[in-house]
């Protein structure tokens, strides 16, 4: 974890620990810098950090205010993170169903950008939330990038193995949502009927140099799932 992240953490946990609420101040820059001892731009990187997660908003001549949190169980439509970092509150599990190094599909090379004699690592799995079903999810990762995976990873979280195992930086998405309704290979997995209503999420993940590197088409339960959106900025 690089030390701008670490100061995140920090703060965010002190707002927490403190259970401070919509429009409580923070120490300014200034008071923050000396307190973990860094630059300016350390401390300006954190506050970004925690202003797209989120947790804080600025307003340049008045301060750092800290922002409602967000409802627990609920899954962010712009998180690029993996659902572990949205529903930390809960018990996420897993199980393979595939695992396997394939070539991709002309739709799958596509998205990736690669061409249909490169290989793909396909993974398809059932995820859980408190041992309930909440998404069928099936994901193509670009193995000249992603050069490794095994059921023990994709068990967990395959997105902090990303990050932590292989040291890439995650960086932006692309996301496409679809409602429809279940058909019978969904509806078994997860453990609902034929017909009933769905959302299908299509999303495509690059690393922050923009090279893509996860394609995943993901079908979640109806009665799970719950989504937010928080922007960070006004529409014009």
């Amino acid at each position: 974890m690089l030390k701008y992240q670490q100061i995140a953490a920090e703060i965010e946990k002190y707002i927490e620990d403190n259970a401070l609420q919509q429009g409580d101040k923070l120490p300014v820059l200034e008071t923050l810098m000396a307190q973990f001892e860094v630059s300016k731009s350390t401390i300006t990187k954190s506050l970004d950090l925690l202003e797209k997660k989120g947790v804080v908003f600025q307003v340049r001549g008045s301060g750092i205010f800290v922002r409602r949190h967000k409802r627990k169980g609920y899954i962010s439509l712009l998180s690029n993170q993996g659902f572990k970092e949205n529903l930390e509150d809960f018990n996420i599990t897993s199980e393979v169903i595939e695992l396997e190094v394939r070539k991709p599909t002309k739709e799958v090379a596509l998205a990736l950008n690669i061409e249909l004699n490169e290989d793909v690592y396909y993974i398809k799995r059932v995820r859980y939330i408190n041992g309930q079903t909440l998404c069928l999810e099936e994901s193509f990762y670009n193995k000249s990038i992603i050069t490794y995976l095994n059921k023990e990873i994709a068990s967990e979280s395959i997105f902090y193995y990303i990050r932590e195992g292989l040291g890439l930086k995650v960086g932006f998405s692309d996301m496409y949502l679809h409602v429809d309704k279940l058909n019978e290979e969904e509806a078994k997995y997860l453990g609902l009927k034929k017909g009933e209503p769905k959302l299908y999420v299509e999303t495509l993940f690059h690393l922050t140099n923009g090279q893509p590197f996860d394609f995943s088409k993901v079908t979640y339960n109806y009665e799970q799932s719950q989504f937010f959106i928080q922007t960070n900025s006004q529409f014009l």
